[in-house]
């Protein structure tokens, strides 16, 4: 049986095709690191409110969390940027991405922040009181550098799953890198080799 190879991937094609695929890159990188970001920031509000004593807040934590691990992020993006203008609010693709993205991540950031948290033993925030530390002294100086290092391993994938999950924002017209990558498909009449390239 013999394969056309360069039906599967034509070298001159993809080396055209790179430089215009490339000009979606800063719209992947800063939709991940903002989305990121921010979703980090709220994560750690939810997080904190999902350890909160009082009842009523911590429903309201729990909630979001289960909301947003359980609406696929297409069927958010969906909502925000074709839903919302039936109520009068009238977003942009980059902004309706940001926010999708921001709500996504903290769900998944603010249980990593709990988890990290919860996994420092109580012995050191017990002994930190014993010594008259006060409270925002003990998080910033002992658990929370503590927490980071448990942390940092899910949250740098919680990253990676949002730099390849920027290809849903396609769907909304936001020139990143796979929707460059289709538009130059589509020219170049040769999908295969500029998907590879992707």
């Amino acid at each position: 049986m013999n394969i056309n190879w360069q039906a599967v991937f034509n070298a001159e094609i993809a080396w055209e095709a790179i430089p215009q695929i490339l000009e979606g890159l800063p719209y992947t990188l800063s939709l991940s690191l903002i989305g990121f970001a921010l979703g980090t920031f709220c994560g750690f509000f939810v997080a904190l409110l999902r350890m909160s004593k009082i009842t009523p807040l911590r429903w309201l934590a729990m909630l979001h969390i289960s909301l947003m691990r359980g609406i696929p992020l297409m069927v958010l993006l969906f909502f925000i940027y074709f839903g919302l203008p039936f109520m009068g609010i009238q977003l942009d693709a980059i902004s309706a991405s940001i926010i999708a993205f921001t709500s996504m991540s903290s769900a998944y950031i603010s249980e990593i922040i709990r988890a990290s948290l919860s996994a420092i033993d109580k012995g050191q925030w017990e002994a930190a009181k014993s010594l008259g530390l006060r409270t925002n002294v003990i998080y910033r100086k002992i658990i929370i550098p503590q927490a980071f290092r448990i942390a940092l391993p899910p949250l740098s994938n919680v990253l990676l799953d949002m730099v390849k999950s920027t290809s849903l924002t396609a769907m909304i017209t936001v020139p990143e890198i796979f929707n460059k990558a289709k538009i130059v498909g589509g020219a170049k009449s040769d999908y295969m080799t500029v998907y590879i390239c992707v």
